[in-house]
């Protein structure tokens, strides 16, 4: 579970809000965090694994959407991780863990802990939202011709860059001057949650406006294929639809209960008396969405997998093969631009109008193509023969 709640805890002056839901029952609650992070674990890398009796998922080969799709599984995969161990060292040792409350305490391990679980869980958490950020960004500029061999490059630097310099800045405000006298006060803890809510925020509000935007140019580029937008494109653009509407439904599941909570607990903060009668409501609400982050969080993982890829089944495959890449002239996401020209060949003669034609329509192919990868859904529906069919 991921939460600005858990670098704040660590804080021995922590505030009342906070102390709140993190002394709800700690013993459900970690026994939930570890149950839902290792099913999620297990179920996301069962997707993962080639199975048998299919051929592997074929993709453009270098594909930057198709590396971004899988970093963000691994980025969940890590995260979840880190929550199975934090809370299974919370359940396991928690004399270790009451010497977090200690103020001017000598022993500085439960701290460093606490602060080192709680950084990773939230870096890695912020990683995956820049990470589904660049998915957009990339689905929108492939189908605008705009995207090149050096883009993943930039998604890089800006997924962990971003993430990293958020995370430090926002854990730097938070224990200033020091971890042992963590300054009260709003004006500490605020920079903090807005690191940490910003980019999950970003997806939420830039995300399907840019879905919108990428779907209304696939609409596009199939009507200028052929002049004429029969059924057979017309499904093809309902199921690239279907899959960024599926994504942006894992997301906000997953994550809004993380919303609902943080406004209720900053609300609980900004009262006198959290206790009083009249606040009962609130603290109940906000103990429930506590449990729900506990189970919804951990999830995402699988649940993004399934949005991705579908469900590929249980009979894993372990045996090494070849992938077949079906591109073999295609090296990046790009469908304007080409990072490893091919030998020119000077006795040839000028391309003609029919072939640039033909380069066109199949450039329009392979970027749709790259949209729709993973895609398991699309048997019948597309012809076998279409060069759209092969990307899925």
């Amino acid at each position: 579970m991921a939460s600005p709640r858990l670098e704040t805890y660590c804080c021995p002056n922590r505030d009342a809000a906070t102390q709140l839901v993190m002394n709800f029952q700690p013993e459900v609650f970690c026994g939930v965090c570890i149950g839902s992070a290792s099913i999620s674990l297990l179920l996301t890398i069962l997707q993962l694994l080639p199975k048998k009796g299919q051929s592997p998922r074929k993709m453009p080969k270098a594909s930057s959407s198709s590396t971004i799709l899988l970093l963000i599984s691994i980025c969940d995969i890590l995260g979840g991780l880190g929550m199975i161990f934090r809370s299974s060292v919370w359940l396991g040792f928690p004399g270790f863990i009451a010497n977090i409350s200690v103020v001017n305490g000598t022993d500085v391990w439960p701290s460093a802990f606490c602060v080192g679980s709680a950084m990773w869980i939230q870096l890695l958490c912020s990683a995956g939202f820049w990470w589904l950020f660049c998915y957009a960004v990339d689905s929108y500029l492939v189908v605008r011709r705009s995207a090149g061999l050096s883009t993943i490059v930039l998604y890089h630097m800006m997924a962990w860059g971003l993430a990293v310099m958020l995370c430090v800045e926002g854990i730097a405000l938070l224990y200033y001057p020091s971890l042992s006298s963590c300054e009260n006060g709003l004006e500490h803890a605020v920079p903090h949650y807005i690191t940490t809510y910003a980019p999950l925020l970003l997806v939420l509000v830039v995300n399907p406006i840019l879905f919108r935007r990428t779907v209304s140019a696939v609409a596009s580029l199939l009507k200028g294929r052929q002049g004429i937008y029969t059924e057979h494109e017309r499904r093809l653009g309902t199921e690239i639809q279907i899959r960024f509407f599926k994504i942006m439904l894992v997301f906000i599941i997953c994550w809004s209960s993380n919303i609902i909570n943080e406004s209720l607990l900053f609300y609980l903060e900004m009262q006198p008396d959290i206790n009083e009668m009249l606040l009962k409501n609130i603290r109940s609400a906000a103990l429930i969405t506590w449990i729900i982050m506990g189970v919804l969080n951990p999830m995402q993982g699988f649940l993004f997998t399934l949005a991705f890829y579908g469900w590929t089944g249980w009979r894993v495959d372990l045996k090494w093969r070849k992938r077949e890449i079906p591109w073999e002239s295609m090296s990046s996401s790009t469908v304007g631009e080409n990072a490893y020209p091919s030998p020119v060949n000077y006795q040839s003669n000028i391309h003609d109008s029919k072939k640039v034609s033909t380069a066109d329509s199949q450039q329009t192919d392979e970027a749709i193509s790259m949209l729709s990868e993973g895609n398991t859904s699309g048997d019948d529906r597309l012809t076998r023969s279409s060069p759209i069919y092969q990307g899925w």
